[in-house]
């Protein structure tokens, strides 16, 4: 089958798209990052997938509307294509780990089968999603997310239909780049509790239009010190020096964890013990 051929994702040609961009990955600024367009060599694929993909009324799309984010997203295998699937799956394989490592430079990559906050993303006109962190841990399998891999979905897309990715410094107080969100364009950056990122203006795209892509997240068994500002924590928003919304506050939650990381445990023993009283 034609279809299949095309799906098999070739060693050598992920090797050398690795090693053609490892260094400018790890010297990307705000953070590390790359952009590849033309990502898949033969785009028919994605044409395949652009094709099978849910339009927004045909499928149970999990809804976020809030003053943070306003998209739809889907994780669920069986609302995708077959060949949106087979793709998937490739990104999630052997093979693609091993560019994934060689780009990043990070060993002992783990995939999430889970699709966990990934799989099918598409926003409508009107539609953003504010700068943020992403959750660091994965809540099922408790490993520390280290990666975001985006391809894009989007023919002919114009400039002022807006929808860029931006990229932010460490303090939020600029935006270091945009990044249109063309078709075939792949964009993979490491997340840490500092990696600012999103789509933040309104999307000004035709009405019969949406912003589609694919989305993958990348995980290890624990990862370096200087990553990490706080425990486990779920998205957290932070405000544009032009935006008017409240960023995430801490919860009640995350601080007991903190002072359980830090307590000795007899005094955590302790505490339990005259709370149970």
């Amino acid at each position: 089958m034609t279809s299949t051929t095309l799906l098999r994702l070739s060693p050598e040609y992920l090797k050398d798209l690795a090693n053609k961009y490892r260094e400018e990955y790890a010297a990307a600024q705000p953070f590390p990052h790359v952009v590849i367009d033309n990502f898949l060599p033969d785009p028919s694929v994605l044409n395949e997938i652009l094709n099978e993909f849910p339009k927004p009324g045909d499928i149970q799309w999990k809804k976020f509307q809030t003053n943070t984010e306003k998209k739809l997203a889907s994780t669920h295998e069986q609302q995708m294509g077959d060949m949106t699937r087979s793709l998937l799956y490739q990104f999630n394989s052997s093979t693609f780990i091993t560019f994934l490592e060689i780009l990043t430079g990070i060993d002992g990559i783990i995939p999430d089968p889970h699709f966990e906050g990934g799989g099918l993303h598409q926003i409508e006109r009107g539609g953003y999603l504010k700068m943020h962190v992403d959750f660091n841990q994965h809540k099922k399998l408790k490993l520390d997310r280290r990666l975001n891999l985006l391809v894009y979905l989007n023919k002919d897309w114009q400039e002022e239909y807006g929808g860029q990715l931006e990229l932010w410094d460490k303090d939020m107080t600029h935006c270091e780049k945009k990044i249109l969100p063309l078709f075939n364009r792949c964009v993979v950056f490491s997340t840490t509790d500092f990696s600012y990122h999103g789509h933040p203006e309104p999307l000004n795209c035709p009405e019969d239009r949406t912003r589609k892509s694919l989305a993958l997240y990348y995980y290890s068994n624990g990862r370096p010190a200087e990553e990490i500002s706080s425990v486990a924590h779920s998205t957290i928003f932070q405000a544009r020096p032009e935006d008017n919304f409240e960023p995430n506050e801490p919860s009640k939650a995350s601080f007991k964890t903190v002072l359980k990381k830090l307590l000795p445990p007899i005094l955590v023993d302790a505490g339990n013990a005259l709370k149970n009283k």
